[in-house]
């Protein structure tokens, strides 16, 4: 079982990012402000912008222009179910997270050609390689020890699992979004700021001629990306010019882990999952037919997890987080 590691420096949320950030997302949201190098901005001066596909979610992500980059603010939790069908568990939960200001998603707003394109088969195996309309980061469809998560069970019935700071993030297409969208619209931004669209061209007709990076123009000379159910499932790479540092894209959001990293539960399977409140979930798994609960809080200042056993006895962990 594999483990996503984001490791970055940390600044604390100010009380006027604090406060914005409440402000601007319909879930509570995380608590610190990572520093991703961005050089961006006050995010009181960036202008909000409408980026084709993100309106659809504009309740509970916001977009902004701010330099050479779109920037897109969200919790990074998505309003479909989440967690339920992984077979290969790790123990991590999701959580709201801190994804706002210059630690939002960034999208070059004018993506460049590349003319040494780089290919995410031993590539950006750590950290995001697009963001979905939904705000839910997407990564590489290969883990950091090169495995295909999909295939060795690892992800949920809408293609995502959680990483060691209980980001809740997707390793396929989110394809389900362009039932919502539609399919003219983008369901996702790679970090080289190329659009994602899902297995239909926006007239509708199947996608065909796709690159290794699952790619290709349109009659227009614009590149464009493809979501399919096959690997690499999402962008295989990048045909467009991005920066790699340390085995992922720079720059990008950042997430701190706020307690130990989970260890795979071997026979696990996650059979429910349920939002029990604006900030309280409960997380149902299975083994060998013996069910198991989690209940657990998630704010912007501390976690309270409540693991409780078949026979009722429960114990209780609380994390702070900085």
């Amino acid at each position: 079982m594999t483990i996503d590691r984001h490791d970055h420096p940390i600044r604390h949320l100010s009380d006027l990012d604090r406060r914005k950030f409440l402000k601007l997302s319909s879930l509570a949201m995380g608590s610190a402000l990572f520093s991703s190098g961005l050089g961006m901005t006050d995010a009181n001066s960036a202008t909000t912008v409408k980026l084709p596909g993100f309106s659809a979610f504009s309740k509970s992500v916001k977009v902004f222009r701010s330099g050479k980059y779109y920037m897109v603010e969200s919790s990074g939790l998505p309003n479909h179910q989440m967690m339920v069908g992984i077979k290969a568990w790790q123990q991590q939960v999701p959580t709201i997270q801190p994804y706002s200001g210059s630690n939002s998603w960034p999208i070059p707003t004018t993506p460049v050609l590349s003319k040494s394109p780089i290919s995410a088969k031993d590539h950006f195996l750590r950290g995001a390689i697009a963001v979905a309309v939904n705000g839910v980061p997407i990564f590489n469809a290969l883990t950091n020890k090169g495995t295909d998560a999909f295939l060795t069970g690892e992800l949920d019935d809408w293609g995502g699992h959680c990483g060691r700071a209980d980001d809740y993030h997707y390793h396929t297409a989110p394809l389900h979004l362009q039932t919502i969208v539609g399919k003219k619209v983008p369901i996702a931004y790679a970090l080289d700021g190329f659009p994602i669209y899902g297995e239909t061209e926006v007239n509708g007709k199947n996608a065909v001629g796709l690159d290794e990076f699952n790619g290709h123009f349109d009659s227009k000379k614009k590149y464009h990306y493809h979501g399919t159910k096959t690997y690499p499932y999402i962008n295989g790479g990048f045909r467009g010019v991005v920066s790699e540092i340390d085995g992922q894209v720079d720059p990008q959001a950042a997430t701190k882990a706020f307690r130990p990293a989970g260890a795979p539960l071997r026979g696990a399977s996650i059979t429910g999952f349920e939002v029990t409140g604006p900030e309280s979930y409960m997380l149902t798994f299975q083994i060998s037919k013996t069910k198991y609960l989690i209940k657990y809080s998630a704010t912007l200042t501390e976690v309270e997890m409540e693991f409780i056993e078949p026979d009722g006895t429960s114990r209780t962990e609380v994390y702070s987080r900085r």
